[in-house]
């Protein structure tokens, strides 16, 4: 193996991975009258187990770990194509778990699509909300140099009936916080926002921007991460150096230095490292093209399966590092995406089936996924956020019209009536139209 400068930046979109592809839940929950909370019994089936977890009394499914990997993977190609030849930064755990939230309430091929999106195939309801129950607990480490705070709420529109069962499992399995909100009120946004921002340390300040007439629900979901390297980098070793954009121009930018003892992976056409936040639970992992290869030839063989196999070739490499400095702010609305992964039933107003949210005729869909996402390296660590918003929408049943028939063909009758006060102005009749 062989070691040179590690040169990577936003420009670039190197995927930064840290082990953040499985999320969860927190937080507590406030109520209104007409949001119901009984809470829903788990099931006891079995499922294939990792970590036994003692405050949710069930395991960390690894079907669900990898089908968030899959999922990851699947969701960041599309975020590239749409954002071609921009800057990406996602958190492809707040999508999964604020659709995962989402899924609670669908039915029939609505489920299924979203099933197939998500991967998740083999996990019924009641073990995929278990699973995800174990998987927050799993999360919350404790790690001095780390913080990782996961949380959802639901944003009801008062006055509306919604299915007590819908609400109970999102707030026993994923936490939620429910909120009866009246979406006519011009301060609404602001309300979800401050949420928003309060649980993403103010990266995220804003993720809704208007609330529609039809509008009837948000699912949120909210990821904060700070982590500090185990090793720092040296400011003193921080210097500017020319640095190569994916449109082939060169500019100067802050490059960090290191040399040390690595996890280290080199690819048939790139190389890898690993760099350990705390104690050394979480990683960033940082993939760099080899020259005469492309980002885009990288990315194309971004799969579960190779991510699989490259995760368990890294192995301790004494080498010297040099990694940018930078922030990015990334958001996108992920609509087209995710019909691109197969849930577009999902955002159909005729064809999508979540009869499990509400409790009325209406039928409700999603009009919007929104996903706004804020990361900064530098020589202390990283600093991340996430916040996703699912909005429903629903489309009122159509009664069936009344029709009729009518031909003026022959004589008629005819008056011209003052409707205020009711009096008739003129009558007559027609029996020779002239």
């Amino acid at each position: 193996m062989y070691a040179y400068h590690l040169r990577n930046t936003v420009t670039m979109r190197l995927p930064l991975v840290v082990l953040l592809s499985v999320a969860l839940i927190g937080c507590s929950s406030v109520t209104h009258s007409n949001v119901a909370n009984n809470n829903q019994p788990a099931n006891n089936n079995t499922a294939m187990e990792t970590e036994p977890n003692s405050q949710t009394g069930g395991t960390i499914d690894s079907r669900l770990v990898s089908a968030n990997t899959k999922f990851g993977f699947k969701l960041y190609a599309e975020a590239a194509k749409q954002s071609a030849g921009k800057n990406i930064f996602l958190s492809p755990a707040s999508v999964g778990l604020a659709l995962a939230m989402t899924y609670n309430g669908a039915v029939g091929e609505t489920k299924q699509a979203m099933e197939r999106a998500l991967e998740i195939q083999g996990l019924n309801h009641a073990e995929l909300n278990r699973s995800y129950a174990a998987l927050r607990q799993g999360l919350e480490s404790p790690d001095p140099k780390v913080q990782l705070s996961i949380a959802n709420s639901l944003w009801a529109k008062k006055g509306v009936n919604f299915n007590p069962d819908f609400i109970a499992r999102n707030k026993q399995f994923y936490g939620a916080e429910v909120t009866a909100l009246d979406f006519g009120d011009p301060r609404a946004p602001a309300t979800i926002n401050s949420w928003v921002a309060d649980k993403t340390k103010g990266k995220i300040a804003k993720i809704v921007d208007n609330i529609d007439a039809q509008s009837v629900l948000f699912l949120i979901n909210a990821i904060y991460f700070k982590g500090a390297w185990t090793r720092e980098f040296e400011k003193t070793e921080t210097r500017e150096e020319p640095f190569t954009t994916a449109a082939g121009q060169e500019k100067r930018h802050p490059l960090m230095h290191q040399s040390g003892d690595y996890s280290y992976y080199e690819g048939r056409d790139f190389q890898a490292v690993s760099l350990p936040y705390g104690a050394g639970r979480v990683s960033m992992y940082i993939f760099l093209p080899a020259k005469g290869s492309s980002l885009a030839q990288f990315q194309a063989s971004l799969t579960a399966a190779n991510w699989e196999t490259w995760m368990n070739s890294f192995s301790k490499t004494k080498g010297d590092i040099a990694v940018p400095k930078y922030k990015v702010e990334y958001e996108i609305t992920l609509n087209d995406a995710l019909r691109a992964l197969g849930m577009g039933i999902a955002f159909d107003p005729e064809r999508a089936d979540f009869s499990g949210i509400l409790q009325t005729s209406d039928n409700a869909f999603i009009s919007r996924v929104k996903h706004k996402a804020f990361a900064e390296v530098n020589e202390e660590g990283t600093e991340a956020a996430a916040a996703t918003s699912v909005e429903m929408t629903v489309t009122s049943a159509m009664r069936p019209m009344k029709t009729f028939r009518m031909i003026v063909d022959h004589p008629f009758f005819y008056a011209i009536r003052d409707n205020k006060t009711g009096t008739l102005l003129f009558m007559g009749s027609v029996t020779d139209p002239m």
